[in-house]
């Protein structure tokens, strides 16, 4: 239904591709690496076209400043045309796409002093840390923002919805789903 397959010089046919659309309407492309089948129901392993990206505000003084990841969709919409100006002095195009934000455009260079190691929680349970890139910083409304993106891919889980679309797994699908899907892609890493 959606091959994945690469051609030797990482250029992707037509239909190796895929729109996720949210509830608002807005898409994000993706690129389908793989295709997995639990109980005869097929399920892509999807990698965004575009580089996402995370904005964090950075809070507090000196050794005591933490970077929190902005979130709440009311303070995105504030900043988003400030945060799309300076991406653009770099020839890198903000995208407020479905799930997350991206950015089309070649990506600089990863340099060791730009780097930021994210510690993430998640039920009580300290998950393997996250490093980011950054991109830019900038000020609104005399608050502190950076522009950072994943060293790492970002990843989706989707299947055909009733339509034939590609649609996002609810968490509580993912997690119904995820060892026979994290087994598959082991044994194919093997």
């Amino acid at each position: 239904m959606f091959p994945s397959e690469f051609s030797e010089d990482n250029e992707q046919s037509p239909a190796s591709s895929v729109t996720l659309t949210d509830d608002t309407g807005r898409e994000l492309n993706c690129y389908v690496e793989r295709s997995l089948y639990v109980d005869s129901q097929e399920y892509l392993l999807l990698i965004p076209v575009d580089s996402a990206v995370e904005i964090f505000a950075w809070q507090g003084d000196g050794d005591e400043e933490e970077a929190v990841p902005v979130e709440d969709e009311e303070t995105i919409e504030s900043i988003f045309s400030t945060a799309e100006a300076v991406l653009a002095e770099q020839n890198l195009v903000l995208k407020h796409s479905a799930f997350a934000l991206t950015v089309a455009g070649e990506l600089p260079p990863v340099e060791e002093t730009e780097l930021f190691t994210l510690e993430i929680e998640e039920n009580g349970t300290e998950l393997e840390p996250e490093q980011l890139q950054l991109l830019a910083s900038f000020y609104h409304e005399e608050q502190e923002y950076a522009i950072y993106t994943p060293l790492d891919p970002l990843l989706f889980f989707a299947k055909a919805n009733g339509s034939g679309k590609p649609e996002l797994l609810s968490p509580e699908e993912f997690r119904k789903v995820q060892p026979q899907l994290e087994e598959q892609l082991f044994d194919e890493m093997e």
